[in-house]
């Protein structure tokens, strides 16, 4: 018997066993965290049958906060669909004095809790914050008004477009660009055709990560927004009033619409990247 045969591993039957010892693992991990709760969230939404999740995503209430909701969302896509793609595209293409603070402050709403971003903007925008007695005199008001819920969706959001386009960034090297500049294409030409062909599934998989986000966001919203009904009550934070309230079945049912379409959104999308590619 050879070295390279002693030193070969057995392929028997406690490597299979290992390897199905471990997917079981995985497997139990995944469902305590993700699928239990899934599961008690559809068997609370059904309890009353179909109907009653129609009626309650039917009210009034429920329809004004997913519409609020949505705004903030779309608003906080676009703003980080161009303002993301920009600081994405600078922290990879340039080398200049603050890069590394700024390229580790992106990660900032990872660490920080919601109800803190909450509390900053209070700080900052609220009636006795740093900015307020000069926004009040301009007649603007942002803390317990919309405009505080979309700064918090967007410190929250942050993170996600920047840090899906800066790999794909750095993995399309200048030179396909420079190519293009040599042949005569102009600037707007070598980015329709050649630079965002090359960046478009790292754009959109982090604009659907940036709108699911935004979708379930609630700490930083209440806290800012104060959930004044009728002004301030977004999907999540009329869940909360909900459940305070004890109307159970309206919340797991707008829960349940909120889960639904982020998880379509981020499958969806992860789905059609595979395919394309």
């Amino acid at each position: 018997m050879s070295q390279s045969q002693l030193a070969a591993p057995p392929d028997g039957a406690g490597t299979r066993w290992g390897r199905r010892l471990l997917i079981g693992v995985v497997w139990a991990y995944a469902a305590l965290l993700v699928v239990a709760p899934v599961a008690a969230l559809l068997a609370g939404a059904f309890r009353e049958g179909l109907g009653a999740i129609v009626a309650a995503l039917a009210q009034p209430e429920v329809l004004a906060s997913f519409t609020l909701t949505l705004r903030i969302a779309l608003v906080a896509v676009v703003v980080h669909g161009v303002f993301g793609s920009m600081v994405a595209w600078v922290l990879v293409r340039h080398r200049f004095r603050g890069r590394a603070w700024l390229n580790a402050l992106i990660d900032l709403p990872f660490a920080v809790s919601a109800v803190v971003v909450g509390y900053m903007l209070l700080l900052v925008f609220g009636r006795t914050g740093l900015l307020g007695p000069l926004l009040a005199s301009w007649n603007i008001q942002v803390a317990f008004a919309v405009p505080g819920l979309v700064l918090a969706t967007l410190f929250v959001t942050l993170p996600f477009m920047i840090r899906e386009l800066m790999p794909v960034i750095e993995a399309f090297g200048p030179e396909q660009g420079q190519a293009a500049a040599t042949l005569g294409a102009s600037e707007w030409q070598t980015f329709w055709w050649v630079t965002f062909p090359a960046l478009r599934w790292g754009f959109v998989y982090g604009l659907g990560l940036t709108l699911a986000r935004a979708l379930g966001e609630f700490g930083a919203v209440l806290v800012v927004g104060g959930g004044i009904q009728g002004r301030t009550d977004t999907a999540t934070i009329f869940i909360f009033h909900a459940l305070e309230e004890r109307q159970y079945v309206g919340a797991y049912s707008v829960a349940l619409v909120l889960g639904l379409v982020s998880l379509v959104l981020v499958t969806s999308i992860d789905v059609v990247r595979r395919r394309v590619k």
